[in-house]
């Protein structure tokens, strides 16, 4: 998933993340079903549990790609108004065309960038984003953003990748993640530059800690993290003043 001007060593990153995302969108729901063996969905809802969105609330879900997590909240809830934004329109097609068989409820796609949302202030009940903040070219400014549009009292999930504390646990994932997700993603996925662009976006990325710490600097507040797969994938929760 992907919606921000965000990390590879390119001229215009921006450019290079969403013709890459463009590329692998048509098959890019089944390449992650396989390369996490279909425990992404089970962290979704993981991470849903933790936003706990109020009945009938208008939430946000960032660099939503084809819906997995707007899909997710509205068969949680029918009552929500999702909005799902991504800057990459092919990631956006898909997500407006399973809309019309999997959305529970109201679910609208809006193209644009984390970083500049075409929202007023204090608008949303809640936000999510799932496996993009490490894309991100400014984590601190994103994180802003979002705050920005929420509500007081309204939460922000992050559901990401991030780096085990054990060191054996680390190398055995990390052999995993930087060398057998790109050859999966090259058959299934339709591309081995993406999916080798993909896990190396982890490498700069900061640790458990170090994001909550992001969090309370942008001004969330009750910020933490709960780890999963041994800390190999964690989701940031803060709450907007």
């Amino acid at each position: 998933m992907n919606c921000s001007r965000a990390g590879t060593p390119q001229p215009d990153k921006g450019a290079f993340v969403r013709d890459m995302f463009a590329k692998i969108a048509p098959r890019y729901d089944t390449a992650n079903r396989v390369i996490s063996a279909g425990l992404d969905e089970g962290w979704r809802k993981r991470a849903i549990a933790l936003l706990a969105p109020p009945k009938g609330g208008r939430v946000l879900d960032l660099c939503c790609g084809t819906g997995d997590v707007v899909f997710h909240l509205l068969r949680i809830d029918p009552s929500l108004d999702v909005t799902g934004v991504d800057f990459c329109e092919p990631m956006l097609e898909n997500a407006r065309r399973r809309a019309t068989h999997e959305a529970r409820g109201k679910a609208t796609f809006v193209e644009a960038d984390v970083m500049t949302l075409p929202f007023e202030d204090r608008a949303f009940d809640g936000a999510t984003m799932g496996f993009s903040m490490r894309n991100v070219v400014d984590i601190d400014a994103t994180l802003r953003e979002i705050r920005r549009v929420l509500r007081p009292g309204a939460r922000f999930v992050n559901l990401d990748m991030s780096k085990a504390p054990n060191k054996l646990w680390k190398a055995l994932f990390g052999v995993y993640f930087y060398r057998i997700v790109p050859l999966i993603g090259g058959v299934v996925g339709g591309s081995h530059q993406a999916y080798s662009y993909l896990p190396n976006s982890l490498t700069n990325h900061p640790n458990a800690e170090a994001l909550r710490e992001r969090f309370e600097k942008a001004g969330f507040q009750n910020s933490g993290f709960v780890r999963l797969m041994g800390g190999a994938i964690a989701i940031h929760y803060g709450t907007a003043a």
